[in-house]
Order: structure tokens, then sequence, then C-alpha cells
């Protein structure tokens, strides 16, 4: 399997205070299957889409409090060279780099606005192997207070090439690797409470956006913006009943014209 080019987004999981409640939740909204829990890492539980591996749910660790929150990974070659970096660019290594058994090495950080990520050196495990399709990992946007030094902080720690959306009321930019756009950053607006972190909101691919909505209020899940047609996709995002926020996107159903970047 190739690997993942630095820097682009490959591999998500979250942590669940009931993994059972999650496996049920995921399993229905997007058709995931799961693998056997693996005791020795703390019953880390792999998701499959048509046998194909999409991500992870894992138990939430004792002591930790707050809602569950999915966790995206950018990939690297050198965990220990991505750590120095991001100490040099402003931002905290929360975990240092682990080897993870014979899968791999991650390391956990936050960018100088307070978002919280991970980077994997793969061993074993490469990460996803299928994106973009309903049932798996399809996009993400760095929501971020302080999109300068968002820009800046991950420009130095990925070999990210940027491009900024030329929108005069939405400041928004694309990250990208080796000529393909891996991520966008997105200026969180005025109106959204001081409460709400800066985060990665990762986005799910569906079928349709608007049955998906429905299957995750119909298990006790909340619509928190949406549905909503773009050009990129109808999307909207959401929170699972144990507080993990992230976006359904039908990437098949678009409307308007494609923004222009510069």
């Amino acid at each position: 399997m190739a690997l993942h080019p630095e820097g682009a987004p490959c591999w998500a999981d979250a942590m669940f205070p009931d993994l059972e409640a999650a496996k049920r939740f995921y399993g229905e909204l997007l058709g995931w299957t799961f693998g056997e829990s693996s005791e020795e890492f703390g019953h880390y539980t792999h998701a499959f889409s048509d046998g194909k591996a999409v991500a992870a749910v894992v138990p939430q660790l004792p002591g930790v409090e707050g809602p569950a929150s999915w966790n995206l990974y950018f990939a690297t070659a050198d965990a220990a060279a991505t750590a120095a970096r991001i100490r040099e660019n402003g931002g905290t290594v929360t975990m240092e780099p682990i080897e993870v058994g014979e899968f791999g090495t991650m390391l956990s950080a936050q960018d100088p606005s307070g978002v919280f990520f991970s980077a994997w050196q793969p061993g074993e495990h490469f990460g996803f192997e299928k994106t973009g399709e309903p049932g798996s990992y399809c996009w993400v946007d760095i929501n971020t207070r302080d999109p300068r030094r968002t820009d800046a902080f991950f420009g130095a720690v990925f070999p990210f090439e940027m491009q900024q959306m030329d929108h005069d009321e939405v400041d928004f930019k694309l990250f990208n690797v080796e000529g393909q756009p891996v991520a966008g950053r997105l200026e969180m607006e005025d109106e959204v409470p001081d409460i709400v972190a800066p985060f990665a909101n990762v986005h799910f691919a569906v079928e349709d956006c608007d049955a998906a909505v429905a299957t995750v209020t119909k298990l006790g899940g909340e619509l928190r913006y949406g549905p909503m047609d773009s050009p990129f996709g109808r999307f909207a995002t959401v929170a699972d009943p144990q507080g993990a926020v992230f976006t359904l996107i039908d990437v098949g159903t678009t409307e308007g014209d494609m923004p222009t970047f510069s």
C-alpha cells in the first residue's frame, strides 16, 4: 500500500465514554463494521467500510473529562523531526512521539491557536485504506480564530502550499500537498461562541446528506449547522450522542460555481 505523502491527512480516531454506543451509532450512520478491540492498546478498535480501514474508536481514558471528539492525524516520515518543528513554530507537543507496537509512531499537539491534531509515522499501519467515498473520511477544515498564526504554523511544520479563496466575506485557505488540496483553513466567525474551541472539523462522506442527518437525530445526535448546498457538496455539521462534532458531506450533490483561489 502506498504511503500517504508528508502532511496529508492519514487517519482519524476518537475516544468515547461508551465505546459500544459509539459503535452502534457509527455502524448505523456510516455503515461501519468493527474489528476486535486490542486490549494491549487500550481496546483500540478499527472501523471498516467495505472491508477497508477508515477510522478507529477507543474508550475514553480514566480521568479524561469532556465530550468525545474526533482527532485527525497528518502523515509524517519522521515524528521526532515533526515534534521539533511544532515547538520551533510556537505549537505545543501534548504527547511526545511514542511507538505503538509495530504499527507506527504517533504524537499529539496543538497549534498556537489551540487546534488539536496528531501526526503519524507509519510502520505496519499506513492509515486510511479508503477516502472520499461514502462511509469514509473525505476532508478536514481547520477552524481557527487566529488564521495568520495558524497558516504560518502549519506551513512551517508540514510542506503545505497555500492558496487563499477569493472571497470578501469568508477567510478560507487551501493547504495543498504535491499540488493537490488536502485540507482547508477556515477563520471562525465572530458569532461562534467563545466556549467553542478551535478545532479540526473532520468530514465523512455520505450518499445522502439529508438522510444521514435524519439518522443522526433519530439516534440521539444533534444537527449543529445545515444541511447546506455548496460547490463542494451538500453538507451538515452534527454532533453524535456523546458530543463528538463532525461534518457529513455528499460530494455528488453540488450547487454553484467553484470559487477561485490565488
